[in-house]
């Protein structure tokens, strides 16, 4: 079955220094690396920064665009990853894994059978 981890970052007043990121990065390759070992790796990626989002609506027939993400809120979509699991236990095992749930929180999703 495939699960959807969508990674959660906290909002932040500062940019990461450069020793942070690099951190990261390695972190990530690492989680990477062992998503594709055990064969659960399907896709993924980190997203721009919140303030780069901008949100469309329709509203009796009109679109309306505002710049910013959907909700306001302390956290922000950082990243996802698309894997493939034994059962949602598995998946909530992968989840505890990827860096972000250190720091942020991943909301984890069976993805929905076409039919």
């Amino acid at each position: 079955m495939q699960y959807m981890l969508l990674v959660y970052v906290p909002e932040s007043d500062r940019e990461p220094a450069p020793a942070e990121i690099a951190s990261m990065l390695v972190d990530y390759g690492a989680f990477n690396e062992r998503l594709h070992a055990r064969k659960a790796y399907v896709d993924g990626s980190r997203l721009a920064p919140a303030t780069s989002a901008t949100t469309v609506r329709v509203r009796d027939g009109h679109n309306v665009i505002t710049d910013g993400p959907f909700a306001e809120t302390k956290e922000w979509l950082g990243g996802y990853y698309v894997i493939e699991a034994a059962s949602l236990d598995d998946a909530l095992q992968i989840g505890a894994d990827c860096p972000g749930a250190k720091y942020g929180s991943i909301e984890i999703r069976p993805l929905a059978s076409a039919g």
